[in-house]
Order: structure tokens, then sequence, then C-alpha cells
């Protein structure tokens, strides 16, 4: 089989800073990596918290420094390797600023392919891919009409050309993290390091469902928040790639000029030289255990309690959304970026993420559920409740999709996230328009009501308005959301931690959010551990609903349950 050269050689060529790396990492485990020389070690793990900065003070340079367009990844290697040099030999001279360098491919190469191969390393890594909005299989009721006037549009406003398909980052140019709720001011500073100019310079990562909740062990490293710039990054685009580097300094931080470089360089020599794909052979991961919590019996009775507290006299409460931890126990440590290569399979018009701080599990997920897309003044979002199958025929596809369609509980669980998320755009927006207000979902698993609701801002300012308000929607806590937050505090015995979290990036002009919901933490001796929940309301059944929970996790549990890995034989590939 012919062998195409993928990225990526090695960056270092001018007064490289050394290290080497066991010959035989065992995947997501507590890695040794042995350095020739201690400094290593220290610019490596060198990075700065953006939160510590003035947010109103602005930096002193945003800039991207972009190449022609190369052959091949090893020619854009080199040319990355002499933007390194040349902002060693000719510092800034500003106190603060970021700049991103980047070389454009001319090959497509699948980002989570270069950052599987990336498995030598310790550095903080984050995965995004988006979903073609404009490509969503639906279904719409015949009586279902759209509220309000106009229409929206069926995509995004993309170039399809230059649509970015996936970004895949290691280290961190600058992150975000902090114990305390996200606020105004966090997103203010994040903002501070972006540009409409400087689109792909962009901060991926994550916010808790609930931050006033306590922290389990598990969750730690990712604070109450967590985002990233990355330091090294991989672009997929649809018939080209991009390999690019940024640096991200701030006097006031710490962190300076020098510094930022240095701790550059340190990143890019641990960057492997060859990329591995997917090829069948590893140690698959058999399931030796599982425990729920709450377990059925626990979980009969947390769903008769919301149920009763919906009926009591002059209870605002509607909705309640149940959830479940599943903790799993293999033969193997689990590799995240494994598992999220097989999801895949199911990802088709998901999103598709993975987020991992230092020394930290990775938070990797499936979701179908967008939270809001920002594109300058335009916003979106959607509404994604009740939940069914899929048919094994066609005729039996179509029939349990009537049947979602027509009933009376799953159209009053739909009501109530799609109703509740007009109102909030209209409290910020100057119009909102519901278009289909109705429809079926269809995904490889499981198929839900959907509703597509667009507005326009009267100021960017206001995208943090936007966030604060729709988190968290119906669809992920219940309705009143007060009401329904404080039953979840009460009733569940775990933390959520990001599960049904926001999970996506922000951009100068631009910025994106899914819903982390079809997610697990896995690996640095957690195991992993499975989320799912499920809305409660007038007419549940803790019986069905108990399924519905296992039908959201098969996801996860069937990657453990078969006679060998749905991977398909794919070539290793070596400059």
């Amino acid at each position: 089989m012919a062998t195409t050269q993928y990225c990526i050689s090695r960056f270092m060529d001018i007064d490289p800073i050394k290290c080497s790396f066991s010959s035989s990492p065992t995947p997501l485990s507590k890695q040794s990596l042995h350095l020739s020389n201690h400094k290593c070690h220290e610019l490596g793990s060198l990075s700065m918290n953006g939160c510590g900065s003035d947010p109103r003070a602005p930096l002193g340079v945003i800039e991207t420094r972009t190449f022609p367009i190369v052959l091949t990844p090893a020619l854009a290697a080199d040319r990355l390797s002499s933007a390194v040099f040349d902002l060693k030999t000719n510092p800034s001279t500003l106190e603060s600023g970021i700049i991103r360098i980047e070389v454009p491919i001319q090959q497509q190469i699948e980002a989570l392919d270069w950052l599987r191969s990336q498995s030598q390393t310790t550095l903080p890594r984050c995965y995004f891919s988006g979903r073609d909005s404009g490509n969503i299989p639906l279904l719409q009721h015949a009586n279902g009409n759209g509220k309000g006037n106009g229409h929206a549009s069926s995509h995004d406003h993309e170039d399809p050309q230059q649509k970015l398909v996936s970004v895949a980052g290691l280290g961190s140019a600058v992150f975000f993290r902090h114990l305390r709720p996200f606020s105004l001011d966090d997103w203010r500073s994040i903002k501070r390091f972006l540009s409409k100019k400087c689109p792909l310079i962009r901060a991926y990562g994550g916010i808790r469902f609930d931050a006033r909740s306590n922290i389990a062990p598990e969750w730690e490293g990712f604070g109450s928040f967590y985002f990233m710039v990355p330091q090294v990054e991989f672009d997929e685009f649809e018939g080209s790639s991009m390999i690019a580097a940024t640096i991200a300094w701030d006097n006031r931080l710490s962190r300076t000029y020098g510094q930022a470089v240095a701790a550059l360089e340190a990143t890019m020599w641990q960057i492997s030289s060859v990329v591995r794909r997917l090829n069948g052979n590893g140690r698959r991961a058999v399931m030796l255990h599982q425990t729920h919590i709450p377990n059925k019996a626990s979980w009969d009775s947390a769903v008769k309690r919301a149920l009763d507290l919906m009926t009591r006299k002059n209870s605002t409460l509607v909705k309640v959304v149940l959830a479940r931890s599943s903790r799993v126990l293999t033969a193997v440590e689990i590799d995240p970026l494994e598992w999220l290569t097989n999801l895949q399979v199911e990802g088709d018009n998901a999103y598709q993420f993975c987020l991992q701080p230092p020394e930290s599990p990775a938070f990797i997920g499936n979701t179908p559920e967008r939270l809001f897309y920002r594109d300058q003044l335009r916003v979106s979002s959607e509404a994604l409740a009740a939940t069914r199958a899929r048919g094994g025929t066609p005729s039996l596809d179509l029939q349990i999709g009537h049947d979602l369609l027509t009933s009376a509980k799953d159209d009053h669980e739909f009501a109530v996230v799609r109703e509740s998320i007009q109102r909030k755009l209209e409290n910020i927006c100057s119009s909102t328009i519901i278009e289909p207000s109705k429809a079926l979902r269809k995904l490889p698993r499981v198929q839900h009501l959907y509703a597509k609701l667009t507005g326009t801002l009267q100021k960017e300012d206001d995208e943090f308005k936007i966030l604060a308000s729709l988190h968290p929607t119906p669809a992920v806590c219940g309705h009143p959301m007060e009401e329904a937050r404080i039953v979840i505090s009460e009733t569940e015995m775990f933390d959520r931690g990001m599960y049904a979290g926001p999970v996506g990036w922000f951009g100068g002009a631009e910025s994106e959010f899914a819903v982390g919901i079809r997610s697990a933490l896995v690996g640095k001796g957690v195991g992993a551990l499975l989320y799912a929940g499920t809305g409660i309301v007038q007419g549940s059944n803790p019986a069905l609903e108990w399924q519905e929970l296992e039908l959201k996790t098969s996801q996860f549990t069937k990657l453990m349950k078969l006679e060998a890995p749905l991977l398909v034989m794919r070539e290793k590939i070596e400059l």
C-alpha cells in the first residue's frame, strides 16, 4: 500500500533542549518523562493563567503570521521551525501579546490521528470537532409551523471551501482556570487574547454544570472552568490541513516573551515525528465491573420523589433532569482518544470533544446538542429533548419516530425546553425565529424532538449573557431552572463535573458551544466514569427512564463488550 507523508517532523534544529521518552509508554497511565536537561521540564510545564490579568487591559499585539501553502507536512514543519527561530531572534519589546504562526498544507490529514500520535507526552491537550449543522437529517411534524416571522438559514455562515472540520491542540500558550464560578471578568480575560483579525486564535474548554457544588477529586484539575489556547495545534479543513504554533506573554503575569518562546520550543520538541493511525492491534479494554450511582433501587426512589414534588399543591416544578454516573473498571487502561476514534462511527452530525488539563483524566464526548453558535451578532441555539431508540427496519424506525412526534408526554417535555430557550433569547436578542418548530432529529442510535432558534444580539458583548442565560437548559437541568437545580443537588450523590455543562470555544468573531452530554471521564486512574441523564416529567416511568440511561451510555459500553475492537485497519505512516 502506498504511503502518504504525514506530519510531524522534529521541529527544533536551532539550539534544541533535548528530551527522550520511555520506549513503551502505557496509554493514559502516569507516564515517565526522562529529561536530559532539567530546564526542559521547567519550560515544558511553564504556562500562564490568563485569569490573573486585568480583563480590561488590551494586549500589546494580537497577530497571525500565515506562510504560503506547502505540498507536504514535512515542508510545513520546516517552515514552522524557521518561524519559531525568527520569534526567538527578533524578540518583541511589548509587555504583552499573542502571536500565532501557521503553515497550511495541501493534504487533508485527520486532526485526531495527529493527536493520537502524541501518546508519549503528558502535555495538556484538547480536541474539538464541529458539526455540519447544514446537513442535519430532520423529519418535521406535519403540523409543525415555525413561530415568529421570517426563516432561519439551514447553514451556518461559513465558506464551504474553508470549513474547519476539527482542531487538536497540545500544550497551552495561555490557559484560564479558577475554582470560583465563571464570571464576566473571566470571559473578558479570555476575549482579551482574541481578535476578529485572527479568527483561528481560539480558547477551547468547558464549564462545570453547577459551579456552586463541591468539586470531586476526579474533577479537580478542571476547576470551575478550564480553557486553553493551544501552543501547538493541528487544524483539519475540508481538503487541506494546517500546523500552527502560538506564544502568549504578559509581563504583569510574570510571563515574559522569552519565557513564552522557550516554553513553545520545549513543547515542540516533544511532538512525535511519527503519525500512527489506528491499526487495531492495541489491547482492548474489557469491562470487568460496572457500578451505578444511583443503583436501580435508588433510581426508582429518586424518580418517584421527583414526581411527588411535581404533584404537590402549589408546586412550580415542571421538569427535572436526573442523571447517573457509572464507574467502569477494565483490564487495561482505557485510551480516551481510541474511544473517541471509535465514536466517530456514532458521531455523524454530532460534536466530538476531548479536554484534558495537566495530570487529569480526559473528558470526552460525542454530543448532538448545540448550546449556541455566534457569528458576529447572529446567534443560534437548539431545543433537543425526548428520546427513542432507532428502529431496526425502516418501517419500525418510522413507527417509533411517529410515536415520538405524537406522544403527549414527550411533547410536553420538549415544549418546556423550546419555550424556555425562546424566552431567554428574546430577553437578549432584538429578534428571535424558531424554524422548525418541531422535528425529529435522527442519530445513529437514538432520535429526539428538535427545534432551531436564531436571534440577533444587540452587541457582541452580549455573548456572555447568552452563555450565562442559556446554561443550564431545561434539557439537562429542568424547569424552573433553580427549583430543578436544588432537586438535583439534593438527590444526586455524585459530582457531574463538566457533564451537561458548556463545552466548546471562544473566538474573536465567532464562538460555539455544545452541551457536554453523551460524555465520559476517562483515564488517569479513574478507569471510566460514564454519564447520562433523562428528563422527569409527569407521566415518567422509572423503569423506562432507566432503559433510556442504558441506551445513552451504550455507545461507550459497546466498546468493551466486542470480540474485537471496532477499528478499521489503517496504515502506520512515518516520515
